[in-house]
């Protein structure tokens, strides 16, 4: 055949043909078939010599090609062969050349080769043999490729194949885009192209492809670039050696999502808002569409469910919690939140509550006889919706089971696979946690709330003194129940006490240290105490207590303070007494609907440390308000103490309107906030007695004025229609005044009251305080206060800056009139 011509075969990309290569076809037998012009210049050698020729005779070494396994080994003559070979010249000496030969199959099932010489001038100056770069392209851990300056793949390795699935012939004389289409491959050359022209290399370029072979995953590569330069400096290539990071690129990604979901869920301390927060945080990273189903228990805060049995026949009712898609308004839900859900029976669900195990549906199974059969609603929200992967993952804590995640996928969207599966498990135990301590914070808060109400007054009266209306909302699910509690106290001789306070702390701590303090000033208001008086024995009680429990920690914290203001309204003078521990002073509203604020001396808040409080008088005008308060309706934030308070004069300046519209109205202004501590407002409209329901005699202090007292208190009980009361009226009278003249000094004050009851009051300059006994039949005194208590339906003694007053009061009935 010396001296024929052969006409090459077009060496399209699947050759991996590149510009300034040698080409030659040899046949089965080892006999070079074609020759082409770069062949020529390469090897010196003209066509005509080399075709018909055995192609060992142009090599330095006629053995070399021949041991390469694409030729000893049939099993790999796929695979072809590269390497370093020498060469023959024309003038019989060697050059080293890079050899790539690749099998032609012929159609009745021969074989050619396709032979690709590139001079080592025009490639990398590689630091080893043929043998080295075969052991590079079949054992590398790495993906490495070389292209040519036009981004054609020259070179590749069995790595690389591995990462992605791309063979190396349909790789080799491609371009990336060609093989890979797309914006990511797209970018991928434009840095190659920007490492040719700079010759900087580019490291850990990440992007992200679906492979051919896995269309159904994503895999995410690492590349690095670098330029290839020869000897004399001239651009051969570039080379890419590319590490699949899929794996690390997932577990950054669920790090990613295991961050963001402890910012956005559980922000509030609501069940159901911390379930729509899981829901809406699944669909924006898991799942096209997610449900998250609570007990009923759990969603009202109380006790979790114990594991559900197998056997126990019964399914527990779940409510919707969250709920959220990438449609819409959620069209695929059955139900909406807050409804009850059905749980149907068989079905994974239960499997999953009475397991504990998640339960993974990679391909949602809807054909007859699967458990959805039995569910045609749902079945029929599945396929219209193209829902066809399935996870559902128990939401348990401490043991007890809360309720169910479900994360569906639909459409396109790839399958759950375990990797999902594993990521939504710990998203869902962040979650639960968070849920848990909801249904924990929400029980206390019950519980604590319903402890206050039960220690609040139900119904205030204020009697003939003054008329009350009060409003109490809690603090909001954040800051929790706190310690308010306010009381009206009917007083002896038709006065009444105004009192309210503020415990320091929240939650059931502090409403159960506000009911032992309500307690304590409901004894202390019954001895008659001056309202500075009261104060200070409260402060002993308070310090008291936290000695008593200061082995409990948290008995310690929630009564480690709190302010009071503690006021006495007499109608008989329209005079009212004030005295504060800490606490915000009143505010007064006049008849023609000016704000003031006494002058009232602020005091320490109680339980504190040693303090002392001081009592102010102020006469009300008829017709006035006076509203009682505690921070949480005047403090925020944003807004000190005294901005509040005149906000509140400002809504309450209309003493005309009924005392429920003004307590509506100061709340009213609260709607656009959530309530940082408990708000309690008590306002109070005094009243006054008239003067004919108030009869006084000022007596001397003489034995014989005890019969003319005896007759002033006949005289007036009959003008005012009680002679029955005369009787025993007369015997208290004359006892308590015969006590004043005895042991008492100075004048004496005889005061007879009418309004819901008869009061008697004596008053001396005295201060000792009469003591009830118990007389034995020898002597001849001390049954005065013993008779005064068995004719009256109370009585008692209350001291002031001038002495005391003996008082008691009998009933007012039909019989007495």
């Amino acid at each position: 055949m010396a001296g024929a011509r052969i006409t090459m075969p077009q060496a399209g990309p699947e050759a991996g043909q590149s510009v300034g290569t040698a080409m030659a076809v040899v046949d089965a037998r080892g006999v070079v078939a074609a020759w082409s012009a770069e062949a020529e210049r390469l090897s010196g050698v003209a066509a005509a010599e080399a075709t018909g020729l055995f192609v060992g005779r142009l090599l330095a070494d006629p053995e070399a090609i021949l041991r390469a396994p694409a030729f000893t080994d049939p099993s790999r003559r796929g695979e072809g062969w590269s390497g370093i070979a020498g060469l023959r010249g024309g003038d019989g000496s060697p050059r080293d050349v890079y050899l790539r030969v690749h099998p032609l199959t012929e159609r009745g099932g021969g074989v050619r080769w396709l032979v690709i010489a590139t001079e080592m001038t025009a490639v990398p100056s590689w630091p080893m043999n043929g043998a080295g770069v075969q052991a590079l392209l079949t054992g590398a851990p790495i993906g490495i490729a070389v292209r040519d300056t036009e981004l054609r793949c020259t070179w590749v390795n069995d790595a690389l194949a591995l990462q992605d699935g791309i063979p190396r012939e349909k790789r080799l004389g491609r371009r990336l885009t060609e093989v890979l289409p797309g914006p990511e491959a797209e970018s991928v050359e434009a840095v190659m192209r920007l490492v040719l022209r700079s010759g900087k290399p580019q490291v850990d370029h990440e992007y992200r492809a679906w492979m051919p072979t896995r269309p159904q995953q994503e895999h995410a590569f690492s590349t690095s670039f670098f330029r290839l330069d020869d000897a004399d400096g001239r651009t051969l290539g570039v080379c890419v050696m590319s590490v699949d990071v899929t794996d690390r690129q997932r577990a950054r990604e669920r790090l990613a999502v295991l961050s963001e979901a402890s910012t956005r869920i559980g922000t509030t301390l609501e069940v159901m808002r911390t379930g729509q927060e899981l829901a809406d945080l699944a669909v924006a990273r898991i799942a096209d569409y997610a449900t998250v189903d609570l007990a009923e228990t759990v969603a009202e805060g109380e006790d979790s469910l114990a594991r559900v049995g197998s056997t126990n026949g019964r399914v527990p009712a779940f409510r919707r919690a969250g709920v959220a898609s990438v449609h819409d308004g959620a069209p695929e839900s059955l139900w909406s939140r807050g409804e009850t859900v059905s749980v149907p029976a068989p079905s994974p669900f239960i499997q999953v509550l009475a397991s504990g195990e998640s339960h993974l549906e990679s391909e949602l199974n809807t054909t007859p006889g699967a458990w959805l059969e039995g569910d045609q609603e749902r079945l029929d929200k599945i396929r219209r919706y193209c829902m066809h992967s399935l996870m559902i993952v128990p939401i348990h804590a401490r043991g007890a089971v809360l309720g169910v995640a479900v994360f569906v996928r639909m459409g396109d969207s790839v399958p759950f696979e375990r990797d999902d599966l594993r990521l939504a498990e710990d998203l869902v135990a962040r979650a639960a946690l968070s849920l848990d301590n909801a249904r924990r914070y929400v029980r206390e808060r019950t519980a604590a709330l319903a402890l206050q109400r039960a220690l609040l007054p139900g119904r205030l009266v204020g009697g003939v003194a003054v008329e009350v209306a009060s409003r109490y909302v809690p603090a909001d699910t954040e800051h929790g129940v706190g310690g308010d509690w306010f009381d009206v106290i009917p007083l002896s001789g038709a006065r009444v006490a105004l009192v309210v306070g503020d415990v320091v702390g929240h939650g059931i701590n502090a409403a159960a240290t506000m009911g032992r303090l309500r307690a304590a000033v409901h004894t202390l208001a019954n001895m008659d105490l001056c309202p500075d008086e009261l104060l200070a024995h409260l402060d002993d009680t308070i310090s008291r207590l936290g000695v008593e429990d200061s082995d409990i920690p948290e008995r310690a914290a929630a009564e480690s303070g709190a302010t009071c203001l503690y006021a006495v309204y007499d109608p008989a003078t329209r005079r009212c007494t004030m005295a504060r521990a800490g606490h915000p002073p009143p505010v007064v509203i006049s008849p023609e609907g000016e704000v003031s604020v006494p002058d009232l001396p602020a005091g320490l808040p109680l339980g504190v440390g040693p303090a002392s409080f001081e009592s102010v008088e102020v006469e009300l005008p008829e017709g006035c308000v006076v509203a009682f308060y505690t921070d949480g309706l005047v403090e925020t934030r944003d807004q000190d103490i005294d901005a509040g308070i005149g906000r509140l004069g400002t809504v309450l300046a209309r003493p005309d309107r009924p005392l429920d519209e003004l307590c509506t109205a100061a709340f009213a202004t609260l709607v656009s906030r959530a309530l940082e501590d408990d708000a309690t407002l008590l306002l109070a409209r005094p009243r006054s007695l008239l003067p004919s329901q108030v009869a006084t005699w000022d007596l001397p202090s003489d034995p014989a004025v005890v019969a003319h007292a005896r007759a002033l208190a006949t005289a007036q009980l009959i003008a005012w229609g009680l002679e029955g009361l005369v009787a025993t009226t007369e015997l208290i009278v004359s006892e308590l005044v015969t006590n004043a003249v005895r042991h008492g000094a100075g004048p004496i004050t005889l005061r007879l009251i009418r309004h819901e009851v008869l009061v008697c009051e004596v008053t001396d300059t005295s201060d000792s305080v009469p003591h009830l006994r118990h007389a034995r039949p020898t002597d001849e005194g001390g049954r005065g206060l013993f008779l005064v208590a068995q004719l009256a339906s109370r009585r008692g003694t209350r001291n002031s800056p001038s002495g005391k007053t003996v008082w008691a009061e009998q009933e007012i009935n039909e019989q007495s009139s």
